[in-house]
């Protein structure tokens, strides 16, 4: 059974593909920037060991174990639609963040996510237009 115009059909499901594959891409790119700036935030000066000292409130984190910044990830969860997390999987995690009833917040994520966002969008963006500018 032949169905008329199958190929065009074919050919445009493909190009879909294509853009998809292309923003989650950037999509992975983007939030490995932000990963980057989370961790780098953690270990900029910090000190491990006898000589650790504690960051301040509102501060990221002070690497001491370095369990915190080595657990924090890029993944891809989907992709279509795109769809990429950036998470720690350090069970402190949130409450460092976002602090206790006994410890003010030290976010790291936040801050990261923050500095990224204008690059994040523009890298987007840029995947997005070239796509379609391409032809997928």
């Amino acid at each position: 059974m032949t169905v008329k115009g199958m190929g065009k059909h074919i050919a445009r499901l493909k190009a879909a593909q294509n853009v998809a594959e292309k923003i989650t891409r950037a999509l992975y790119i983007a939030g490995q920037r932000i990963e980057i700036d989370a961790e780098t935030s953690i270990t900029d000066g910090a000190v491990s060991g006898a000589g650790h000292v504690p960051s301040l409130p509102g501060q990221p984190p002070n690497a001491d174990t370095h369990h915190l910044d080595s657990n924090i990830e890029t993944t891809i969860e989907a992709n279509n639609p795109p769809t990429v997390h950036v998470t720690s999987r350090a069970g402190y995690s949130a409450a460092l963040e976002f602090g206790t009833s006994k410890m003010a917040a030290r976010p790291f994520m936040r801050p990261a996510t923050e500095k990224n966002r204008d690059k994040v969008a523009q890298q987007v963006a840029t995947a997005v237009n070239i796509t379609i500018k391409s032809g997928g």
